[in-house]
């Protein structure tokens, strides 16, 4: 499989993959060693990760590199993923033990009974993970994983396969054992036989379409299934905001890593009476970044990172143009031969066009005005997905009352496009089940086991 440098189309590596055959034998690999794994005392399996935790900071910049090249994220945008992966791994390291602790829910001395939950590791499990974050997103899974006892077959992104194996070898040299964290490298196909293999649980993070087609695999197979699948994301901006504070945070919501992210704003309400301003202040704010080369330094705006993804933006410029959308700003693919896209701001949008409700995944954003906000919470939950929404006022009342009425995961008030590891990350309707991250999510990756005793 090539590695293709997606901001200039250039061959960045050629690496094997793995056919079914091959798939199979890690499959049983794992499953041998996974007994020994969940037998070590969860002490030394946090040892693992506070190496691995060294690891990444003393190779930052290489891994940083990697990223780039392979994902076409900018470079200071690479260094802080990884910068910020030490703040979920210091989480996991801190909170994994207490966790996973053994739970006395009843002790009756009287009756001589105690009732209690132990935390069972699943057994094997399936990850297959994302491009966009790999450092957060497979994180979020692979870490709590095998913390909890778990072996891990860790399917990257064909899109980040560099950075799958980095991670691998990080893991392996900071002690897991490597039939214990296993990489599948390869696309679909690979992804396919992964699924095929008698796994324990199987954690995906992408599309819905693809995550539609898992659930129904998992479902007939009675194992856990964990989806985080993708979002439209709106914000809501009311009429008491500071109009060019918001406008530049909600830009940087919007067009972060190229838009490429499951929590990136894809749409804007405006209350009318500030809605000529606001667009002002945001088109001029989204000016000021730099599209150009992931690798310099003052790149703000890299590269599309999947080619097919250019046409899909395409169409959803073409859609909104035939329906009545004013573009003020951007609009075609870039110049090159790498996969390169205008910041783009559309305006006289509506709900009839696809920029409003599928998902765009890319530099490209609708501002739509409304008259106040019960219209703004009924275009908010107008959408199939519900991972994140936000609101931007100056009244705290006023928001959490728009935010409890908003169907979604994850919400904001005066903030957006943010994951924090202490509280879960889950979506609803065609944005996921299950969920990643807190505490929750390090149980996740356990099946919780009743103990009922009695004594003589």
């Amino acid at each position: 499989m090539k590695i293709l440098n997606p901001w200039n189309g250039a061959t960045i590596a050629d690496v094997a993959t793995d056919g079914a055959r091959s798939v199979a034998a890690k499959y049983r690999a794992a499953r041998a060693a996974q007994p020994r794994w969940a037998a070590m005392p969860i002490r030394k399996r946090i040892e693992t990760i506070a190496r691995f935790r060294e690891r990444i900071v003393a190779l930052e910049e290489t891994l940083a590199r990697t990223l780039t090249h392979e994902v076409g994220k900018p470079i200071r945008q690479s260094r802080n993923e990884l910068k910020g992966l030490l703040a979920r791994l210091d989480f996991f390291l801190a909170e994994s033990t207490r966790a996973l602790r053994d739970e006395k829910v009843l002790v009756d001395h009287a009756g001589r009974l105690e009732e209690r939950i132990s935390h069972e590791p699943l057994g094997v499990v399936a990850n297959i993970s994302a491009w966009n974050y790999p450092y957060f997103v497979g994180s979020n899974v692979f870490v709590p994983a095998l913390v909890a006892g778990n072996a891990v077959l860790y399917k990257p992104s064909e899109y980040a396969t560099l950075t799958g194996l980095h991670i691998a070898e990080l893991l392996h040299e900071s002690g897991v054992p490597a039939d214990v964290f296993v990489p599948v490298i390869g696309g679909g196909e690979a992804g396919a036989a992964l699924l095929r293999q008698p796994v324990d649980g199987v954690f995906f993070t992408g599309s819905y379409a693809t995550g539609a087609k898992i659930a129904a695999i998992a479902g007939r197979r009675m194992i856990k299934v964990q989806l985080e699948l993708g979002g439209k994301d709106p914000v809501y901006v009311c009429e008491d905001v500071d109009v060019k504070a918001t406008a530049a945070a909600v830009a940087d919501g919007a067009f972060y890593n190229t838009g490429q992210s499951c929590c990136s704003v894809e749409r804007i309400y405006v209350h009318r009476s500030i809605h000529r301003a606001f667009v002002g202040a945001f088109v001029a704010e989204v000016k000021g970044y730099r599209a150009g080369d992931p690798m310099d330094e003052a790149t703000y705006v890299g590269a599309i990172t999947r080619r097919p993804q250019i046409d899909v933006l395409k169409r959803q410029v073409a859609d909104a143009r035939k329906k009545g959308a004013s573009i003020l700003l951007g609009g075609k693919p870039i110049a090159g031969k790498g996969n390169r896209f205008e910041p783009t701001v559309a305006v006289d949008v509506d709900h009839t066009m696809a920029l409003m409700r599928d998902e765009s995944f890319g530099p490209i954003i609708g501002i739509q005005a409304v008259g106040g906000d019960d219209e703004a919470v009924a275009l908010m939950n107008d959408t199939e997905y519900g991972l994140t929404a936000a609101v931007y006022t100056h009244d705290e009342r006023r928001a959490k009352k728009i935010l409890a009425q908003v169907n979604a995961g994850s919400v904001y008030w005066n903030c957006c496009d943010r994951v924090s590891p202490r509280l879960p990350w889950s979506g609803v309707k065609h944005s996921g089940i299950g969920l990643t991250l807190s505490t929750y999510g390090i149980q996740a990756f356990t099946r919780p086991k009743a103990w009922h005793l009695r004594g003589a």
